[in-house]
């Protein structure tokens, strides 16, 4: 992409004047970013991959934990059974120098093909570079890459290293990184000494360079805090900032920030000063957090139940305005007693008497059916379901829906009084 802004032709022109890559870099490269094997065969034939020299291995046990030494290149192998002939292998390796005024990352990708019986094959070629200014903004070299759809980044060989938009296949992740490295003095001054706290270079330098927040915590020795807002950007830094500046003031190391943040959370959901110490810096942080989540949930449980109240005073009133003729309604036989149910309580008693779905599927609410209960000494048995049109019993259920032996003998009295329920109706 040809450079439009006054910063990107500036990195166009720089990128010029960077030094290639050394052969000492590329060597040093190849020795840390991929192992040194020799294969070996069934028959205990070794073959160095790096020079192709093969050779009658020894022991197996001791090559297989400790390795063994090529008798021709004197280079100290890991060994590989395989019946394999070719071994392909491909890692980016990562360099951090300056140019400029600007802070660079410069990424290779490293091939290495190995062929038996003939030396190894290296390839290395530079295919993204990141140029950090002192404000911390980031303008990318990259080269272009070819459509894939398994892999992102299969480059295009054939293009040269341009302005090129953002694109997750340029946030590389090195194998190794090169061991001279130069940074900007704004680098330095905002507290960075060398360690990335498993951050990426460019996350972390952008982010230091341009939040001074970021700044702070770096420079106060909150790394877990610094990786976390780094990384997790659903959550933001500005609605935890004032209980972190309380955390650096007393001196307070924020480890667990997940548990942390959800733990702030809290403290600001029933009102409580986040900007107090005595809040913020807890000794036990998980004690605390689980203490003020039982709250929650305490609070979550009684809205709940006010909530079910509201519905169930709501869902009585139509129940009584639906029923209110059938209710009181009883008959008998020896000691098997069946009524209507009488409110939308008595439903979920029920149902729960029962265990079946009298009150959860709202049977009360049914405009042409009527619920009985039938109990024997005060005990409840089965729930009956009437049709208001046919007079006929549509179901009988106890507990689990599972018919008692007094099925037959309650729906037979259910019909036999169905003219007191037409009475109901009709009164």
């Amino acid at each position: 992409m040809k450079p439009k802004t006054k910063l990107q032709k500036q990195v166009a022109e720089q990128s010029k004047r960077l030094a290639p890559i050394t052969q000492r870099q590329k060597d040093w490269a190849f020795q840390n970013c991929f192992d040194l094997q020799a294969r070996r065969l069934k028959s205990g034939k070794l073959t160095c991959l790096e020079c192709g020299h093969s050779w009658k291995g020894g022991h197996v046990l001791a090559e297989s934990i400790c390795g063994c030494t090529c008798p021709n290149c004197g280079t100290e192998l890991k060994v590989i059974n395989s019946q394999k002939q070719t071994f392909k292998y491909a890692e980016y390796f990562g360099m951090i120098t300056v140019c400029g005024g600007f802070q660079v990352l410069r990424y290779f990708f490293l091939e290495k093909h190995c062929q038996v019986g003939n030396p190894a094959r290296l390839f290395c070629r530079e295919v993204v570079q990141h140029w950090i200014t002192p404000s911390g903004k980031c303008e990318i070299m990259a080269r272009s890459r070819n459509m894939s759809i398994f892999y992102y980044d299969v480059w295009n060989w054939s293009s040269e290293l341009e302005i090129r938009r953002e694109h997750h296949s340029q946030h590389i992740s090195p194998v190794a990184v090169y061991l001279h490295k130069r940074y900007i003095p704004e680098v330095k001054r905002n507290g960075f000494k060398g360690n990335f706290h498993r951050l990426s270079p460019r996350t972390l330098f952008c982010n230091i360079l341009s939040d001074s927040r970021m700044e702070t915590l770096l420079k106060a020795e909150q790394y877990d805090l610094l990786r976390h807002f780094s990384v997790r950007r659903s959550q933001s830094l500005d609605d935890y900032w004032a209980s972190i500046k309380i955390c650096i003031r007393n001196k307070y190391t924020v480890t667990d920030v997940s548990l942390w943040c959800d733990y702030v959370d809290l403290l600001r959901f029933f009102g409580k000063d986040v900007q107090n110490a005595k809040f913020v810096c807890p000794i036990d942080l998980k004690a605390e957090h689980d203490r003020w989540m039982k709250k929650k949930k305490a609070w979550q449980e009684r809205q709940k139940r006010e909530e079910e109240r509201k519905r169930l005073l709501k869902n009585e009133q139509a129940y009584q305005e639906l029923k209110a003729k059938f209710i009181g309604l009883e008959f008998s036989e020896g000691s098997l007693y069946i009524r209507v149910l009488k409110d939308v309580n008595e439903f979920y008693e029920e149902g729960n008497a029962l265990k079946h779905c009298v009150f959860t599927n709202e049977y009360f609410l049914k405009p042409d059916t009527l619920v009985f209960t039938a109990q024997i000494n005060g005990k409840r048995i089965e729930t009956v379901e009437v049709s208001l049109e046919t007079l006929k019993v549509i179901q009988s259920r106890g507990v689990c829906n599972v018919n008692t032996e007094y099925h037959e003998q309650i729906i037979s009295l259910v019909n036999r009084n169905a003219h007191l329920i037409r009475k109901r109706m009709t009164a």
